[in-house]
């Protein structure tokens, strides 16, 4: 979603940054071309193009939107007379050719999101008609009282001013692990969407809508934790990445940390990963072997002050002067190559949306990238107008050398 980045202090990374390797400790491998270097990767090409009108909303469901007032946003004048399928922060893949796309905390932050309702939407792309159906989902609960402080609705239905959740892995069983980023917290729910085990908290970060900060200062900004969040290609682990720097780590350096799933707990292994600027920010995240990650990273202009929507590779081996790991630029989302004029805007298509968080592996050369529309707030594609959700595929200039179990499908 939508925030605004903070300024943080420097200081080195040297003793915590000391983890070798994704999974299992893999050593060595060729250095990938430094910060900003294509690395034999040339320029990317639109392969499809899908969407989902702004003003989708889940059929039966509440009202939403109270605390935006009542004054039009981008034509569109709020309350909602539902729950709007939107907000897209994570996607994943399914054997049917569906998906399934997280919807974040609503509207931008926790005093305004109360009665959106958490939810994990299901979309059908369909790249002959430049649609995208959305076809059901789950809402997301506590029932069981995992959780250990108030929440905001009595049934214990989860909003957005709960948690702000960003990232989800689905796993072999049906599960679901989100990030969260108000924690930040790591959840774990069921098929049917009911959380699972208590929030796990990160060891020593805390961001100010953390309900345990009992008086003390975050060390990390207003949602700014768990933006993307990738599993190894075994299923062992997960790697949760924050999007805001935390304190008195070097400015525009991010943390990646493992977490062990087996024995439900942080292996103490820990990246950083280095935004081109301070400014910028991560969208999404996801491994494609046992030592790479491709890492949405962007600026935040919309439309024609967008200038940095990017796809980075980004190699846990080999590490920069800073202590940063290094990344290779693997695909310019505003400048896609679209010979066949799929997107409809010429020869060269941009995705210039200011929050783009949604990356899946489709096969070793192809990527599915999705927005997060903010909606009704953000339109960059066109001015005045709320953006739609699009779902682009592009076609890399060279593979990727993925492990197979990178692109499979549950």
């Amino acid at each position: 979603m939508r925030k605004t980045m903070i300024g943080l202090g420097a200081l080195a990374l040297a003793l915590s940054l000391s983890a070798p390797a994704l999974a299992d400790g893999h050593d060595g491998g060729p250095a990938a071309q430094g910060h900003g270097g294509h690395g034999g990767f040339g320029r990317a090409t639109l392969t499809g193009f899908a969407s989902l009108p702004a003003q989708t909303f889940v059929p039966g469901s509440e009202p939403s939107g109270a605390a935006l007032g009542t004054s039009p946003v981008n034509g569109i004048t709020p309350p909602f007379s539902g729950q709007p399928v939107q907000g897209f922060s994570g996607v994943v893949r399914r054997r049917d050719g569906s998906f399934e796309v997280l919807s974040d905390n609503g509207y931008g932050n926790k005093a305004n999101s109360a009665d959106f309702l958490l939810r994990i939407q299901r979309i059908k792309p369909d790249f002959r008609t430049g649609t995208v159906q959305a076809i059901g989902g789950i809402d997301l609960s506590d029932p069981d009282g995992r959780v250990s402080w108030p929440l905001t609705r009595a049934d214990r239905r989860l909003t957005g001013s709960d948690f702000d959740v960003e990232s989800i892995v689905r796993r072999p069983d049906g599960t679901y692990w989100i990030g969260d980023e108000f924690g930040p917290w790591l959840l774990h729910f069921s098929a049917t969407g009911t959380l699972l085990e208590k929030p796990i908290a990160l060891p020593g970060v805390k961001a100010p809508e953390n309900p345990f900060l009992n008086g003390g200062t975050p060390n990390i900004g207003s949602s700014k934790g768990f933006e993307g969040m990738a599993a190894s290609v075994d299923g062992r682990y997960l790697y949760p990445l924050l999007e805001g720097t935390v304190a008195g780590d070097p400015a525009g350096t991010l943390r990646i940390n493992e977490f062990d799933l087996r024995t439900r707990s942080y292996t103490g292994r820990r990246w950083a990963y280095r935004l081109e600027s301070p400014d910028h920010a991560i969208g999404d995240m996801i491994a494609v072997d046992r030592d790479r990650l491709l890492i949405i990273e962007r600026d935040g202009g919309q439309g024609d002050t967008a200038k940095v929507k990017r796809l980075y590779l980004a190699d846990l081996r080999d590490r920069d002067k800073d202590g940063a790991v290094d990344k290779t630029l693997v695909a310019d989302l505003l400048d896609l190559a679209d010979p066949r004029r799929i997107g409809g805007f010429g020869t060269t298509f941009t995705f210039p949306f200011q929050t783009i968080e949604d990356v899946v592996i489709l096969d070793d050369s192809t990527l599915g990238v999705l927005n997060d529309n903010n909606f009704p707030f953000s339109s960059g594609r066109t001015a005045g107008k709320p953006d739609d959700n699009e779902f682009i595929t592009i076609r890399l200039s060279r593979p990727l050398d993925a492990d197979p179990r990178a692109y499979r499908r549950y």
